[in-house]
């Protein structure tokens, strides 16, 4: 009888040290990563895009910069380009040649900056979305 009580006393205790935990929110760590605005928002006031080409700001990475240019068209964003990636040593390379396709290819779908991170290739993702933020940033009219 003594055993299957104490089963149950730790149980209700490991239950209720788990419910008291918080939940971890990289934006309430400072310096954290924040998320972009919302859909169909470049992350400026709310507007149509410019006619034009805008690079965005080439950000450093652990791996080293990215940078992207974009190109809008009738509001809409029409291709991205990669100014510069990861490139040091054929890793580097590897990892940028499969993920910059498909961080382009859901660019273009999402039409903003509310991409998902390829996995095995997160540093380049992240410097890949902040670059593309800044370049919306400067095509919103």
């Amino acid at each position: 009888m003594r055993r299957p009580l104490l089963s149950v006393a730790a149980t209700a205790t490991g239950i209720c040290s788990l419910l008291a935990l918080k939940a971890h929110h990289p934006a309430d760590t400072p310096g954290g990563p924040t998320a972009p605005a919302g859909p169909g928002t470049s992350g400026a006031a709310s507007g149509t895009l410019a006619s034009g080409t805008y690079t965005g700001d080439a950000v450093d990475t652990r791996y080293g910069r990215v940078q992207v240019r974009v190109t809008v068209s009738g509001g809409r964003l029409t291709d991205v380009t990669v100014v510069r990636a990861p490139s040091e040593n054929e890793r580097d390379r590897e990892i940028a040649g499969y993920a910059v396709p498909m961080l382009t290819g859901e660019a273009l779908t999402a039409q903003n900056a509310r991409i998902d991170t390829v996995s095995g290739a997160t540093y380049t993702s992240d410097g890949y979305v902040r670059s593309l933020q800044s370049a919306l940033d400067r095509a919103h009219a």
